[in-house]
């Protein structure tokens, strides 16, 4: 009987240390959305605002 309390009393342990690290992980992705949001408002305004064209890495630069 002893040895069932101690698995419950570490299984319970261990629900409460994840609970805690998902809602932190859910506070860090609520605020890596709201950066990307800013971001990609930043790019729109960036390209309606006729701001260069995009360089990829595969294309040889002007001066070539």
């Amino acid at each position: 009987m002893e040895k069932l309390e101690e698995q419950i009393a570490h299984l319970s342990r261990t629900v409460e240390d994840l609970s805690e690290v998902v809602a932190r992980q859910d506070t860090d992705i609520a605020l890596l959305q709201r950066r990307v949001q800013l971001l990609m408002g930043r790019e729109a305004e960036r390209e309606a605002a006729g701001g260069g064209g995009v360089v990829l890495g595969d294309e040889r630069p002007p001066h070539y």
